[in-house]
């Protein structure tokens, strides 16, 4: 008796129970996604096949339990997704967001036509292969958009309506796991077709992001008799010189330093201390005159002994989004703002750049004048890591409430929902980016961000994998394996298909394809993948651009075919 409550707690019922086999399946999953077989490996997919084992063997939980844990996770991943894509999705959108968004939607019509094709030539149900449709494409809202159109059609025959419902659930369950694995299978595939180096692809799209950002550099130039900035105003030098600058500090012919302002006056034999983007040295070259190149800081630091270099971060919320010109720093407090880093990039700032709660600005001015800047943005970093679970859990409701509002359309006879995954995302996406216009700050640290996005991952996959487990083998030994095989073929053929167009014709970099192929199947597995073998936010960044169509799309879909399955 002394061993019942150990056995009651692995093998009995009740919440404690369910609890302690998700976190040993999570724990045994993530230690097992730390190995590598030649720099692979599947990270925290492993949690998925650690649930299904333990379920086989008997080791399950509570089915609300599981329920809960897997929508729970599924938000915390995707709410966490969109606040750390959001200030970069609208620019990534016009980029390119409608060529990949059009891509996307191939994808979505070549599962569907894989689907229909495999059942008029196997002669399988409909239904059955709109849920192995869903579980190859890992879409638990398609699925239950099938599910509610069954259950909406067959409202006054609730036994039929079930047996179907359960039709749809065991296509979607024996085909689940198999579409996680085909659609990193997928990924690969492509990797290995175009013989891909990551290093390679990450370098191309840090280049264009350079271009774009205009990373810094700093130097110092001298003026010299006639050139365009001798004998001009920084303002004026400003509105003709044609590119970026900032000036940080002047050296007169006396000696002496200062901190420039729009009104200062530059002259022949000055040296000023500029910051200038990479790819604009050669013009601050011929505007200036010439560069002095054994002048560093140490050199500035003894001319300029009253003037302090120093980061200040921002932290104070009234000034989440404000520009630097507004906020007159230079021309209050006579401090110059030379760079801004932000999200481990710098860039250097013009008066109209915004600045938000978590930038860092470099400030070069008097201690005293600098001491009043920090200030002003708050400069607080025990303020800025400290946690803020309020706008978080209120942005997760506003994304449950869009997620669940009925979408209505004159040719589907029941209403369309973006779901427990695509409102989240949204809704986060639309915070993250328009938040500090109306007030609301959603800023969190990136290990923050991280930890979320981890956790809400492992429960969404451990809650899969245990649900799942308990059939899984019964129904592969009973001819399910041919729906495994069917799932197999509407996840990889598509994703193949439209990985090597997009890659032929559209010249898609490898890195945003990683994102493009996760998204349109909306899978964050997939995701977790992608950004554990990159190393960097791009496959994040093609995953949010084309998630929110790509989950409309494949709701939508699930719910036509149901009906044709119907009628």
């Amino acid at each position: 008796m002394e061993g019942s409550w150990i056995h009651n707690l692995f093998f009995g019922t009740g919440v404690a129970h369910s609890l302690i086999i998700i976190a040993i399946v999570i724990a045994a999953g993530v230690v097992l996604g730390n190995f590598k077989v030649k720099g692979l490996t599947l990270g925290t997919t492993w949690v998925l096949f650690v649930g299904i084992l333990l379920s086989h063997f008997g080791l399950r939980a509570d089915p609300q339990v599981l329920s809960f844990v897997k929508d729970f996770g599924l938000i915390l991943f995707v709410y966490a997704i969109g606040l750390s894509v959001g200030p970069n999705f609208f620019s990534s959108f016009k980029k390119g967001g409608l060529a990949l968004n059009g891509w996307a939607f191939l994808i979505v019509f070549g599962a569907c036509l894989c689907a229909w094709l495999i059942h008029k030539i196997t002669g399988t149900s409909l239904l059955t292969m709109v849920g192995v449709m869903q579980g190859a494409v890992t879409n638990t809202p398609g699925l239950g958009a099938a599910q509610q159109t069954v259950t909406d059609s067959f409202a006054a025959d609730a036994a039929s309506a079930s047996a179907m419902v359960e039709d749809l659930s065991l296509g979607y369950a024996v085909a689940y796991p198999m579409g996680v694995v085909g659609i990193i299978l997928s990924i690969l595939i492509i990797r290995f077709l175009f013989r891909i180096k990551l290093e390679r692809e990450s370098q191309l799209l840090d280049a264009k992001d350079s271009a774009k950002i205009a990373q810094p550099t700093v130097v110092t130039l001298e003026i010299v008799e006639g050139s365009l900035a001798a004998g001009k105003t920084v303002l004026a030098l400003h509105e003709v010189c044609g590119f970026d600058i900032v000036l940080s500090r002047i050296r007169r012919k006396d000696l002496s330093v200062e901190i420039p302002t729009s009104k200062s006056v530059l002259y022949a034999g000055d040296r000023v201390r500029a910051v200038v983007s990479k790819n604009n040295l050669s013009k601050a070259f011929g505007v200036f005159g010439r560069a002095i190149e054994n002048m560093g800081d140490e050199d500035w630091n003894i001319l300029d002994k009253n003037l302090v270099a120093r980061r200040v971060y921002v932290t104070r919320r009234s000034v989440d989004g404000k520009t630097l010109e507004s906020l007159a720093i230079r021309h209050d407090y006579g401090v110059s703002i030379t760079r801004i880093l932000r999200t481990g990039i710098e860039i250097v700032p013009k008066p109209n750049t915004e600045i938000f709660v978590g930038d860092v600005l470099v400030a070069v001015g008097s201690q005293e004048d600098v001491e009043k800047v920090a200030k002003l943005v708050g400069n607080s970093q025990k303020r800025l890591y400290r946690p803020r679970i309020a706008p978080i859990f209120f942005g997760i409701a506003l994304g449950i409430l869009l997620g669940s509002l009925p979408i209505h359309f004159p040719f589907m006879p029941q209403a369309v929902k973006l779901g427990l995954a695509g409102g989240p995302l949204i809704v986060a996406i639309l915070l993250s980016y328009f938040g500090h216009r109306v007030g609301f700050e959603t800023y969190t640290t990136q290990s923050a961000n991280l930890m979320i996005r981890e956790m809400g991952l492992c429960l969404f996959l451990a809650a899969v994998g245990i649900g799942a487990g308990e059939n899984f083998v019964s129904t592969l030994s009973s001819g399910g394996y041919l729906l495994v095989f069917y799932g197999v073929l509407i996840t990889t053929v598509p994703l193949l298909a439209v990985g090597i167009l997009a890659r032929l014709i559209s010249k898609t970099n490898y890195l945003t394809l990683m994102g493009l192929m996760a998204g349109s199947t909306t899978d964050p597995p997939a995701l977790a993948f992608a950004s554990e073998t990159s190393g960097n936010s791009y496959p994040a960044i093609g995953y949010a651009t084309v998630y929110p169509l790509s989950m409309f799309l494949r709701v939508v879909a699930a719910q036509i075919m149901t009906l044709l399955a119907l009628s």
